[in-house]
């Protein structure tokens, strides 16, 4: 009998080319980092309660590698690789390495010549890397981005060492909130993405052979004075990447009324609230229960000598 396959899970029917030129242009970019910079720092807070000597470490979504030399520092004797879809952002990370006394240069002198970052352009979810290749995947902010998310994960582990871990930022479901009921005032058209509720995401980890993922969210509130201003930071932040979005222009009547929509919102302090709701995870890749022919492992423990 043969098993019909399955259908892939798709978070939003996300255009990945439409993502990949979104990202083209770093310094259009730029100005939405601080809030990627917040979020490493939060996310590194979690890493430094886990305690891990990994030998080499896979930024996943690297951006202009910012998150690079963080990890750099935190593990100096290790290999960082940064991945991401984007060449410009690649070219990026690759010069800011390479600036003088950048710490990648620094390490380069002192340690092994494993260590230092190496830098990759592909898709996080079709890594050019072998089975068990990292330590420890790190991926701030980026994993919305792809329309598969299960397949990410699954890709993820497959390149995770046994034991080793994962750990990562995304936007959840609350994230662009106002805009979108602002743009309500204008058509029903989905004008941005419907991010992945963190029980879903849950329930991918467990699917695809992590064990005991722990996630949590928070809602971060970042305030701006006029709708131009947070319209900016929205397209900084990459847009509207759906391949059903609304085609053509928004016309000049209706894109007063979605404005107007944002100033209704404005705060008792007067200023306009842009919500982010952050999704943190992080995953073992357990030691495997059976062999590729289907047969279990058992594995047993001798106790150990008393001293």
């Amino acid at each position: 009998m043969q098993v019909p396959a399955q259908a892939p899970k798709l978070s939003a029917p996300i255009d990945l080319a439409r993502v990949r030129a979104a990202f083209a242009h770093p310094q259009r970019v730029q100005p939405s980092d601080f809030l990627r910079r917040e979020i490493a720092a939060r996310m590194q807070d979690r890493l430094g309660l886990i305690k891990l000597s990994p030998q080499r470490v896979l930024d996943a979504g690297c951006g202009e590698g910012a998150d690079l030399a963080m990890l750099q520092k935190a593990y100096p004797a290790a290999q960082i690789l940064g991945v991401d879809a984007a060449e410009a952002m690649v070219g990026a990370a690759r010069a800011r390495a390479a600036r003088p006394g950048a710490i990648n240069q620094l390490m380069s002198k002192l340690l092994p010549a494993k260590s230092g970052v190496d830098l990759l352009c592909g898709d996080f979810a079709a890594l050019p890397l072998g089975p068990g290749a990292v330590n420890l995947v790190w991926s701030n902010l980026a994993l919305h981005w792809h329309p598969q998310p299960d397949r990410v994960f699954a890709e993820w582990r497959r390149v995770l060492k046994v034991d080793g871990l994962l750990m990562f930022s995304c936007f959840g479901p609350d994230t662009f909130k106002e805009v979108r009921a602002a743009f309500e005032e204008v058509d029903m058209a989905p004008h941005g993405l419907p991010f992945v509720d963190m029980h879903d995401f849950g329930d991918q980890l467990v699917e695809a052979g992590f064990s005991t993922p722990v996630l949590d969210m928070e809602v971060i509130t970042v305030t701006y004075d006029t709708p131009q201003a947070l319209l900016a930071d929205v397209r900084a932040w990459g847009g509207n990447p759906l391949a059903t979005r609304r085609r053509g222009l928004i016309g000049r009547q209706a894109w007063a009324r979605m404005l107007a929509a944002l100033e209704r919102a404005r705060r008792p302090d007067g200023k306009l609230g842009l919500s982010f709701e952050i999704i943190y995870g992080h995953a073992f890749r357990p030691a495997p229960r059976v062999t590729s022919s289907g047969e279990a492992i058992i594995r047993f423990d001798l106790p150990r000598k008393p001293r």
